[in-house]
Formats: C-alpha cells, sequence, structure tokens
C-alpha cells in the first residue's frame, strides 16, 4: 500500500475515476502516466485526487503502480502551435504557445491549458518552466509564451507565480527597417547561396536592441515578447536565460545526452554556417515569411527508442535544403511522431515527409480561420509518406491527427435570460419579450481583432460545451501511446504502437 499524501502514476492504458469506494459510477478516466496524489485506502480501490484541485475519485488498485512516463500535450491553440513536455524527472518544456489571448476567437492560448496543467493538475500556485522556445518569429507560435511572460495578464491565470529557467529562439527575428517598417536584416552572398547574418542573439545583445534608436532595433510585436524575456526571472531568482538555437548548439542545453533517463532533445536546424566572420543561415528567396518558416527550429526528442520530431513551420525550400545537408545521414530525420510542418499548409516537399516517414503526424490546425489547414493533399501525403504496419489485415500506422478536427462543440438554443438584483430578487424574461431581443457581440478573430455586430437573441445559438482537440503523446521509450477526448462517450479514443529507434 502507498502512504496516503504519497504520488502514484496510472499503469494502464485508461482507468475509470470511480464516484464511490463500490459501484460503476465513474466522472471521468485516467489515462496511462496520470499523475494521482493518495488520499484514502481502500480494499480493492483507492482514493485519489487527479486532474483537478478538487477532484477526487476513486481507482482500482490494479491500475496504479505505474511510472511517469514522457508526456506531450499538442494544445489546441486555434491556429497555430503549441506543445508542452513533461519529462519522466517532471521538468517541463513548452514549445510555441499559439496566437495571444487578444487575438484569439477563444480568448484563450497555450498559457491556459500551461496554466491549468500546474495549478489544478499538479496543485501548485506556481508555473516552474525549465524552458520556453519560440519555433520561429511567427505570432501564432509566439503570442501564447508572450501571455506568460507578460506580468500585466497574470490576473488571467490562476498560478500567481511564474518561473522560467530560459528562452531559447531560432535567431530570426523582426528589425525595424531603415526607412520604415519591418524587416528581417539584408541576405549576405557567400560562395552559391546568399545568408543572414543579422540574427538574434543573447540576452546582451537583446537588451541592446531593444533600447529605442538601437542599430538594429527590434520592432514590433517580437520586441515586445523579448522585452518580457529579459524581465523574467528563473526558479532561483536569476535573470532568465536567452540564448539562439541552431546546429552549432547540437542540443537544447540542459537536454544533452545524460546518464539519468532523461529525454535528449537535438537541434536538428537552423543549420548554422559563417558568413562575413560571424554566424549564419541560409537566406530563402520569396519573402520575410520564407525565411521566417523556413528557419524554424527543427527539433528531434529522443527517449529510450521512441524519436518526436518537432518541426515548427518548415516549408518546401527549407526542407529540400535540409535533405541536401542531411545526405548520407537521412537517418537523423526519422521519427515515430512527428509534428507536422506548417499546420498541414501545401508548402512542403513529399521527399521531406518520406524522410521522416513517422509512426504518427499530428497536425496543430485552426478553424475558423482563412489558411484552410490542414490541405487535403498533406493530409493523404502524410498518410502515403508514413511508417506502413498492418495488423490482422488492418492499418495499425501511419495515423495522423489534427487538432481541428478533434475539437468538438455543443450548440444549444437560447430560451430565456434571468436578472439578479441587488436585493437579491430574480427576474426573467422570456416568450415574445426574449425572441424580440438583440444581442451585441463582438467576434475576435484568429489573428485579428474584435468585429463587433447584433443578432436576434431568438436566432442566436449558445456555445453549450466545448472539448479542446488536444492531442495527448506519452510514452515509456519503448511503447508509445496517442489519445483524444470523444465527445460523444467522454472517453478516450487510443492507438498505441511500438517506438521503432
Amino acid at each position: 500500500m502507498s502512504p496516503i499524501g504519497d504520488i502514484d502514476h496510472v499503469s494502464v492504458d485508461s482507468a475509470p475515476l470511480f464516484e464511490e469506494a463500490s459501484g460503476s459510477a465513474s466522472a471521468m478516466d485516467l489515462l496511462w502516466g496520470d499523475r494521482v496524489e493518495i488520499v484514502e485506502e481502500a480494499t480493492d480501490r483507492v482514493r485519489v485526487r487527479a486532474r483537478g484541485r478538487e477532484n477526487f475519485g476513486w481507482v482500482e488498485r490494479e491500475a496504479l503502480g505505474g511510472e511517469s512516463l514522457l508526456e506531450l500535450y499538442f494544445i489546441d491553440v486555434g491556429q497555430g502551435d503549441g506543445v508542452l513536455i513533461k519529462t519522466p524527472a517532471g521538468r517541463h518544456v513548452m514549445i510555441d504557445g499559439g496566437y495571444p489571448r487578444i487575438a484569439q476567437n477563444t480568448g484563450k492560448s497555450g498559457a491556459d491549458f500551461v496554466d491549468w496543467k500546474f495549478f489544478e493538475d499538479y496543485g501548485s500556485d506556481s508555473i516552474d518552466l525549465d524552458a520556453l522556445i519560440a519555433s520561429h518569429c511567427d505570432w501564432d507560435h509566439y503570442g501564447g509564451l508572450a501571455d506568460l511572460l507578460d506580468v500585466e495578464q497574470i490576473a488571467e491565470l490562476d498560478c500567481q507565480e511564474l518561473n522560467v529557467d530560459a528562452l531559447y529562439h531560432a535567431g530570426v527575428g523582426w528589425w525595424r527597417k531603415p526607412g520604415g517598417g519591418r524587416w528581417i536584416g539584408g541576405d549576405v552572398p557567400a560562395g552559391d547561396e546568399h545568408f543572414l547574418t543579422q540574427l538574434v542573439g543573447d540576452r546582451a545583445a537583446i537588451e541592446a536592441a531593444l533600447v529605442p534608436g538601437a542599430e538594429p532595433e527590434l520592432q514590433g510585436e517580437w520586441a515586445d515578447f523579448l522585452r518580457s524575456a529579459v524581465g523574467a526571472t528563473a526558479g532561483d531568482g536569476t535573470p532568465m536565460a536567452i540564448q539562439r538555437l541552431s546546429t552549432a548548439t547540437e542540443h537544447v542545453p540542459g537536454f544533452a545526452p545524460n546518464e539519468e533517463g532523461e529525454p535528449v532533445i537535438n537541434v536538428l536546424a537552423p543549420v548554422e554556417f559563417a558568413a562575413e566572420g560571424g554566424p549564419a543561415i541560409r537566406f530563402f528567396s520569396g519573402g520575410p515569411d520564407q525565411n521566417t518558416n523556413g528557419n524554424s527550429l527543427l527539433l528531434r526528442l529522443d527517449y529510450g527508442k521512441t524519436r518526436t520530431l518537432l518541426t515548427g513551420d518548415l516549408n518546401r525550400r527549407a526542407q529540400e535544403a535540409l535533405l541536401a545537408d542531411y545526405a548520407g545521414r537521412e537517418e537523423e530525420l526519422l521519427g515515430d511522431v512527428a509534428k507536422a510542418c506548417h499546420h498541414g499548409s501545401d508548402d512542403v516537399s513529399f521527399e521531406f515527409l518520406q524522410a521522416m516517414k513517422p509512426a504518427v503526424s499530428i497536425i496543430s490546425s485552426g478553424d475558423n480561420e482563412g489558411h484552410d489547414h490542414p490541405r487535403p493533399a498533406i493530409v493523404a501525403a502524410s498518410a502515403l509518406s508514413g511508417h506502413l504496419e498492418l495488423r490482422d489485415g488492418q492499418v495499425h500506422t501511419p495515423l495522423v491527427f489534427s487538432t481541428e478536427l478533434a475539437r468538438s462543440v455543443r450548440l444549444g438554443d437560447p430560451t430565456a435570460l434571468d436578472f439578479e438584483q441587488a436585493d437579491g430578487a430574480r427576474t426573467s424574461l422570456a416568450g415574445a419579450p426574449f425572441e424580440q431581443g438583440w444581442l451585441h457581440y463582438s467576434q475576435t478573430k484568429p489573428g485579428g481583432f474584435p468585429e463587433r455586430g447584433t443578432r436576434p437573441m431568438g436566432a442566436t445559438s449558445i456555445v453549450a460545451g466545448v472539448i479542446y482537440g488536444l492531442v495527448n503523446v506519452r510514452t515509456d521509450g519503448e511503447r508509445i501511446l496517442c489519445a483524444t477526448l470523444d465527445e460523444k462517450e467522454h472517453v478516450w479514443r487510443i492507438e498505441t504502437l511500438d517506438s521503432r529507434f
């Protein structure tokens, strides 16, 4: 028996959290590796706290006794990316966070999921992250990270303290352009290629580039984000470290090969070169977006026999260049799980998808936006290029998940509106007066700002419930579990597979 107050973990793929010490009524299902706090022992069941500060229930004793796993949460942030990594030792890395709240039609970003994880699941009043990683300088990736670092938004969180040990970024940034506007800096010819040399650096370089009138000077929301970063502190109270990552770094600091059994995070891109006596990364023709996306961080998370590829917004030009850079060692690009490049955009090299050959592809895309991601051809390409495994005549892998497709809502029709007066008396507006009323609203489009309008009350539906399109991936280094929540049955839809490496 585990002592009261001890932490245990679920050892089976899923386990009901029962309402009582006996009986079949359950409130939810827990997943393999879920952390539970022991509250009370009984004969066959154990009372635990799980997935919420005040969320208590009973679990079959035989479903416990598990171990802490590597957990990856591919967060439904709408249009954008957001991934929270929890290592077996309890370290946490947040990669991207979607648009900031101000530009989200849900009013939430990746910061809100991280807040839930620490406040509700762990019962902590503090968010403690070992690293924030901005895969590149597009707002739909770093915006949710900016929400976390913005001290003025702490009231938006249940946790009242944030500690982040380090921020890592890809190097390309937005600068104030001479003569007005913004740019990523000029390109420099070297040999047969062109390179970017005006790269965002470490804390000291960023502080210098945030001074008004600096040459060069950081610009816009990207500058605001980095301004918040230089004001953030680590868990020991020292200023948060800030560093550019590239192949010259080899690994994310703190996640190099180790003897502690912790994951390794390899940096596979941007590939670093030298030009004009300093570090440089490739310049891609076609405009700034080709470079902000094309120079995204490409990370490979290794744990045991499991490999996970995190690809940012890599595009076709960048992927073709990477295939040339890794010629003769293409196995470096292989993975069991891959976050699909650029939300399922069709600006993708099929040969690069074949080089990754994932058994599981996860597409982070948003609804109610104009990008039309994921593109049908890329959903098909993700399946065609994935690792094929058949079991009993059925396709076991490849699997393709989408945060947008995993999201669901329940709509309802309002019928009355109740008012509570200062003295506690209640009045109700119903029937014809309610039907004849008009509702004033503001609608925020992803990446944009509120649009206001009116609608008749009787012709307006309400969102009665939301299941966010979170994709869970968990592994012990030998076996991988992927799970999404089913709206109808409110149970986990689970797929499992073996690691390949």
